[in-house]
């Protein structure tokens, strides 16, 4: 006998059959269930289900259509139904890659405003507890958290679940899942869901006392056999392959290819998917890879990233706010921040993360807790900058300098202050000029114009906006949160007074 979930078919939200019978023989995961979901345009799905312990089997169903959905079980157990998917003005959907940026399947923009707690599902009760607090108050919308247990520096904890039984001779038995482990990651998901916070769920990755590293392949699939099963009808998940894939030594990039293959392959809702690097960028390029999740702090590149695989690009480690012995996990709040404003006025998105030492090894980035940061806020109001803006920022190379290089060689060009300096650069060697990453620039069409100085400390700027439509300049302190207007209306190359510190934000909003 069928039952369904507890509440009606509403689009964007995760719907169930539940299914009593008994324990399946052999494994638990490779069971003879699924259904087929057909919508009234005849547009179907066909899903997984999968035991769920305590005699129980699931099927789970993301709609995004409303109107009529007729269903068919097959397997163990036969039988079909239909119901009414009701709209749901509170669903969202799943998050998409769109262009370069992201959008929810209702067609509203995500900026992702992420934060990194890797072992969040391997902490006690309490930790937790304090963890999700911190998070109420904290402006991330992203969490990357590991679904395997996590053995580094300040992280030596033993967790109290496992993703799987064992077998008499201890290695994992990837065919008998821990159903109270199972349980306990899905609460965490949905809690984070419903403060709208999206879960980057890392697969896999290598550091691990405990061996799930170096399962064989046909265990990995297995494991994602019943993680895609049970988890991909859920709208707030992203598959992460793997945190710093690269040294993940006991896997070929050929088993990377099969296991990028296989999780595309059997999420029929088509969750945002990428991989983490250490020292290699991995190919984002593949059909696949939705969009770019890079470790690194090179900012300056994010307009070379966007033209060369033309997705979304995501920050998702570019070092931590902290002060332990590491150099990723030193740099000060400031810089932080800062490393926030140089990728999202570009066009990119940037993600958090905390390493202040303590001694009881309580570290945000690995554990969770309290966060103790200056950064945080600073994020909060550069969320609220960025989300309040008219569409989404693109790459801007402010024009001044396009103009200088055309005028190379030209009679013109003895006019020009400094020309003697800038002409005398080929093209091809900006790449090597110490104040290449010194600008931070990004626009959306010709309604707003933003630029990051970063380090640079002017007391003197100049900016060159289009004379077709009138602008209000506004200069950002990023440290202090504070917003002051320099002029009700300009355009063309203005001459602007600054502050002559770090920090500042330009920024030119068209008001005709």
């Amino acid at each position: 006998m069928i039952e369904k979930g507890k509440t009606n078919m509403k689009q964007y939200e995760v719907f169930e059959l539940v299914i009593s019978g008994e324990r399946p023989v052999g494994s638990d995961v490779a069971v003879d269930l699924a259904a087929e979901f057909t919508y009234e345009n005849g547009e179907s799905v066909r899903v997984k289900g999968f035991y769920a312990g305590a005699d129980t089997y699931k099927i789970r169903f993301l709609p995004v259509q409303t109107g009529k959905v007729s269903w068919k079980v097959t397997g163990i157990v036969q039988e079909a139904g239909e119901e009414v998917c009701e709209a749901n003005p509170s669903g969202k959907g799943i998050v998409k890659a769109v262009g370069t940026h992201f959008e929810y399947q209702n067609g509203e923009r995500f900026s992702p405003f992420g934060t990194t707690v890797y072992a969040l599902g391997h902490q006690d009760k309490a930790l937790i507890e304090e963890t999700f607090a911190s998070l109420a108050e904290a402006p991330f919308n992203k969490v990357r958290h590991c679904m395997f247990p996590k053995h580094y520096d300040y992280n030596h904890n033993e967790p109290e679940y496992y993703a799987f039984e064992k077998k008499e001779d201890g290695s994992w038995d990837v065919n008998h899942p821990c159903f109270a482990y199972w349980d306990h990651m899905e609460e965490l998901i949905h809690r984070l869901g419903a403060m709208g916070i999206q879960s980057d769920l890392i697969l896999f990755h290598p550091y691990d006392r405990w061996k799930f590293s170096e399962m064989s392949m046909e265990d990995n699939l297995t494991y994602l056999d019943y993680l895609l099963r049970r988890f991909a009808a859920i709208p707030y998940i992203w598959w992460s392959l793997a945190n710093e894939y690269d040294l993940c030594f006991a896997k070929t990039m050929e088993d990377w290819h099969t296991i990028e293959q296989y999780v595309h392959d059997n999420d029929q809702y088509g969750h945002l998917l990428s991989n983490h690097n250490c020292f290699k960028f991995y190919d984002f390029s593949r059909e696949n890879i939705t969009h770019c999740c890079l470790q690194t702090a090179a900012m300056h590149r994010v307009d070379e990233f966007i033209k060369k695989y033309n997705k979304p690009v995501v920050y998702d480690e570019c070092c931590y706010e902290g002060d332990i012995q590491h150099s990723w996990g030193n740099i000060s709040g400031f810089e932080m921040a800062s490393r926030f404003w140089k990728g999202c006025v570009q066009g990119a998105y940037v993600t958090h993360g905390e390493t202040f030492y303590s001694e009881d090894e309580v570290l945000w980035w690995a554990r969770g807790g309290k966060l103790k940061g200056e950064s945080p806020k600073r994020i909060a109001y550069l969320r609220k900058f960025i989300e309040e803006l008219p569409g989404a920022l693109e790459p801007w190379d402010a024009p001044w300098m396009i103009q200088v290089l055309a005028m190379k060689d030209s009679e013109e060009a003895k006019n020009v202050p400094v020309v003697g300096l800038i002409c005398s650069v080929d093209p091809v060697d900006l790449e090597d000029m110490a104040w290449k990453d010194a600008q931070f620039g990004g626009h959306i069409g010709e309604q707003v114009y933003v630029k990051y100085l970063g380090s640079q400390t002017c007391r003197l700027f100049f900016f060159n906006l289009p004379e077709t439509h009138k602008y209000k300049i506004e200069v950002i302190d990023i440290w202090e949160m504070a917003r002051t207007t320099l002029f009700e209306e300009a355009s063309g190359n203005t001459r602007c007074m600054l502050p002559g510190k770090e920090g500042i934000a330009v920024v030119a909003t068209a008001i005709d």
